[in-house]
């Protein structure tokens, strides 16, 4: 029997000529690196929760309106009959290890990152996997807009550092959810007679989360938007000001932004500040966004305590650093790859393996036995900079001969030497 990977899931492997970018395990390791780096020098430290959370959790913080939970989650019952439910985006959990850690007890602002899978029932298509990865960061106990500013900011700067530039910043504001109450009310009186010629899906929003109906990419839900009323008229004046002054410090920054009244993400949770990332080279699709959620501590149980974040959809990225030609790292190979030649040579090579490795020296040998030929081609497979070779004469004579796997040069070195001619 033959097993494939489950539907919408894929292997990511080591790195090969003419393998995929998001199935390249070397292109992740500098991917995440690259992530870590730019969270180290923002101030933020690494925080990982487990892939599955309590079922009331996942339904609560992110909201039994929107489209994650009403058709996405995998929900299950365990043995020992507790919900769980897959890990669908990476916030909840964050905000249950912050508030379950009593985090807002060492500091008053915490700053975290996070990076790992998380698992959505949806069709699969490019880019977008039921497995997929994130990489996010989160900003908790900051309610000023500079704030909301620094985190656009870091996820910007992520991009920025990977070469990405045909990038788009989309930027609203949904205020507050008691400014929101009047605005959903004239929304579903504007809406309630247009249904019959909005889609299906919109029809179900209307019902369940009205906001909701503006994120719609259907065709004619778009044509039948554009006369909608616009969230900006009902907000108060407090998140007025608070989105004038993010704006204000994007500006400063140098980073350019387009208004979007219809942004308002996919999470019930938010609160004033919502943004978006757009790549131009995957035909404006979203590469991640986030926003504010002043409410979602105290939501699950924590001490009221403002917060903003972002996740970012780590496929999305190589897939737009493919489409836009950025250079990728070279891979580091090994430093030598030894070639025995004979039994005896076999038995002394485990040793000298074995030693070089203790000396730091990156290196592996050939355990098949094949054709000096051969040997030399798995060197290169390898990337090894160096084939090192010893048979009976070496032996003999307490030395190696070591190829230069770029130049084609060879000389004897002393195998008491070894390791520092391999450097």
């Amino acid at each position: 029997m033959r097993y494939a990977p489950p539907k919408g899931t894929y292997d990511i492997l080591p790195s090969a000529p003419g393998r995929d970018a998001v199935q390249n395990s070397a292109l992740w390791q500098w991917l995440e690196a690259s992530f870590r780096e730019i969270c180290r020098q923002y101030g933020y430290a690494e925080i990982r929760t487990p892939i599955f959370e309590s079922h009331d959790l996942i339904h609560r913080s992110v909201g039994e309106g929107t489209d994650i939970v009403a058709k996405e989650t995998f929900d299950f019952v365990t043995k020992g009959n507790d919900a769980l439910t897959l890990r669908p985006e990476g916030t909840a959990g964050v905000m249950r290890a912050y508030v379950s850690n009593r985090l807002y007890t060492e500091r008053p602002v915490s700053k975290l990152y996070y990076i790992g899978p998380n698992f959505r029932y949806e069709r699969p298509q490019k880019g977008r996997y039921r497995q997929h990865h994130q990489a996010g960061a989160e900003l908790l106990g900051a309610s000023g807009p500079e704030a909301d500013a620094e985190v656009i900011a870091l996820a910007c700067g992520f991009y920025a550092r990977l070469g990405l530039t045909d990038l788009k910043v989309k930027l609203n504001t949904v205020g507050t959810p008691e400014s929101r109450v009047e605005y959903v009310k004239a929304l579903r009186a504007w809406a309630e007679p247009l249904l019959p010629q909005m889609s299906g899906e919109n029809n179900r929003r209307f019902a369940q989360n009205a906001l909701r109906m503006l994120d719609s990419k259907e065709p004619q839900d778009i044509a039948l938007l554009v006369t909608a009323p616009s969230l900006s008229d009902y907000l108060d004046e407090a998140s007025q000001a608070h989105f004038t002054a993010v704006k204000s410090y994007l500006t400063t920054m140098g980073l350019p932004y387009d208004e979007d009244p219809r942004l308002v993400r996919g999470f019930d949770y938010y609160t004033h500040t919502v943004f978006e990332i757009q790549s131009g080279v995957l035909g404006d699709k979203a590469l991640g966004g986030g926003g504010r959620y002043n409410g979602l501590i105290e939501a699950v149980g924590g001490p009221a305590t403002p917060g903003i974040g972002f996740g970012l959809g780590l496929e999305r990225v190589l897939l737009a650093l493919e489409e836009t030609g950025v250079a990728f790292p070279k891979t580091s190979g090994l430093a030598a790859f030894l070639c025995p030649l004979g039994e005896a040579a076999r038995v002394a090579c485990v040793s000298l393996l074995a030693r070089l490795r203790s000396e730091g020296v990156a290196c592996d040998m050939d355990y098949t036995g094949r054709r000096m030929k051969v040997m030399l081609e798995q060197a290169d497979q390898n990337q090894a900079r160096f084939a090192v070779i010893l048979g009976d004469d070496e032996l003999a004579q307490g030395v190696a001969t070591v190829r230069d796997m770029l130049t084609k040069a060879q000389e004897t070195v002393p195998l008491e030497n070894l390791s520092k001619a391999l450097v």
